[in-house]
């Protein structure tokens, strides 16, 4: 298979260089509909490409010539027996692998740092989640992945588990062995399930972590868009099927149910195109973007207050590897909070970082990186180190990672219950009907079907007195949090 070819994109251009008089949406009609500032700023190009479902461009829904072309172009780069496009980013990638493998009452094996997307599948399937608790990093205040003897455990309680999920790199670039989770799992006839959000390079250079395909794992869900160089909301499915356990038509008709009929062909030509440049190109580009990140990290460890890991916190079972382009800058010695230090950066430097806790900030370094970017970075932080360095009182990390809560109700069971609003400080004992999570990176603190407890409660309120953004509930202020009706009993 020929990578310099672009299948999809070349055929969008071929289309727009025609200039075919056009009687369907949309209704811009290649710019001249739409309003005339965007129209400059965004260019007649793009907006010539911004087309649907025509018999020349294929169906995404059902591809059969140049969707499909570039799909199975993308299932050799990555390693892929099959590839799937996503244009609703990776959340809905992750929900098809779910759906795939989960009907109601059907149980699933998850980490409890999952992210939003993972429950919503849950919710929608009517699966039973069989949580696994992370690692804690008592040093850094954050978590690492599964372990494979915490995962053995589950499976010896749960052989029946139709899924294992596992999230591979974590956020913040940690890997747990991928390959023995995976031969474990499948010891027991259980797929393998890789939220692989923050993974595309590892594809593509052998000083990265093993990829989810490369460990033989079943299905992956992975980010072009974050680190590859598509755009936002562009993603891919990859799927192993050599193992038999997961059907590959059903996951093209999963992917299809949760996909918009309004495809976007400039999300889907930017995967094309960024499949090209990573098959050609990403060794190249990974080697940059490592060396980049490794000497970032170097320097960021000659600053008086800030500390990034690598290698050397490797060698755990929840450490087995690391992906060093996710730099994670520790700033608690420096007196000042991460979400501190994100507001400060952004308002002095016009730097944005990827999120940001109570002793943390995380940048990521990526292909679309420079030298000069990462100085700029560095040149911040030198300041930063400089204003607050033996000036103040340092945080003491305390590592507050709230009681896994009992889960009283299948998740969906509870979404869809009869509901009530009572004060969110005063609902204690209460099985909660919403979520409530921190995002970035969009963990959920509570779940639908769990019994809310004290210790939760003042987890979320510390969280929100100190500015880090908790989401999820109806009242975006957290006041009332929506509950199971507790119905009388009948007479």
């Amino acid at each position: 298979m020929n990578q310099h070819r672009t299948p999809l994109f070349t055929a969008l251009k071929k289309h727009a260089a025609g200039n075919p008089v056009q009687f369907h949406i949309p209704g811009h009609k290649k710019g001249l509909g739409t309003d005339a500032e965007f129209r400059e700023f965004i260019g007649d190009n793009a907006l010539s490409i911004d087309l649907i479902n025509i018999a020349p461009l294929d169906d995404l829904h059902q591809p059969t010539g140049v969707i499909q072309e570039a799909q199975k172009l993308a299932a050799k780069a990555f390693g892929a027996d099959y590839t799937y496009f996503s244009v609703q980013g990776t959340s809905n990638a992750i929900m098809t692998m779910i759906l795939s493998v989960c009907s109601p009452g059907d149980k699933i094996i998850v980490p409890r740092n999952i992210h939003k997307s993972v429950m919503s599948a849950i919710i929608f399937s009517g699966a039973k989640p069989v949580f696994v608790s992370p690692v804690q990093d008592e040093n850094l205040g954050i978590d690492h992945g599964i372990t494979t003897s915490s995962l053995e455990r589950a499976l010896r309680r749960h052989p029946d588990a139709k899924g294992v999920l596992v999230i591979n790199p974590t956020y913040f670039g940690i890997c747990a062995d991928l390959r023995s989770i995976v031969d474990l799992a499948h010891r027991y006839g259980v797929p393998v399930l890789v939220d692989e959000a923050h993974g595309v390079l590892i594809h593509f250079h052998e000083d990265l972590p093993v990829s989810a395909m490369q460990a033989g794992a079943d299905i992956a869900a992975t980010s072009v868009h974050k680190l590859g160089g598509s755009m936002t909301q562009s993603s891919v499915l990859n799927l192993n099927a050599k193992t038999g356990l997961i059907n590959p038509q059903r996951v093209q008709t999963i992917m299809s149910m949760l996909t918009t009929t309004s495809t976007s062909y400039i999300l889907l030509a930017s995967l094309d195109t960024s499949r090209r440049n990573l098959a050609l190109n990403g060794h190249e580009m990974a080697e940059r973007t490592i060396r980049l990140s490794n000497y970032a990290r170097e320097t960021i460890n000659t600053i008086e207050g800030l500390y990034s890991f690598g290698k050397e916190i490797l060698g755990t079972e929840a450490t087995f590897d690391h992906d060093p382009t996710k730099l994670n800058i520790h700033v608690r010695h420096l007196g000042i909070t991460g979400y501190e230090t994100e507001n400060w950066l952004r308002e002095k430097y016009n730097i944005e970082v990827e999120l940001s806790d109570m002793y943390n900030i995380l940048c990521l370094i990526t292909p679309g990186d420079t030298q000069e970017s990462v100085d700029k970075l560095l040149a911040a932080l030198r300041v930063l180190s400089a204003i607050h360095y033996s000036k103040g009182e340092i945080y003491e990390l305390k590592v507050q990672v709230p009681e896994i809560p009992q889960l009283a109700l299948i998740p969906r069971d509870a979404f869809y219950a009869d509901t009530q609003l009572v004060p969110f400080r005063e609902s204690a004992g209460y099985i909660i009907a919403e979520f409530i999570y921190v995002y970035p990176p969009g963990i959920p603190i509570l779940l639908p079907g769990e019994v809310i407890t004290q210790d939760n409660i003042d987890y979320i309120i510390d969280h929100v007195e100190i500015g880090l953004p908790v989401k999820g509930p109806e009242d975006r202020s957290i006041t009332n949090i929506k509950v199971i009706v507790e119905a009388d009993p009948i007479s």
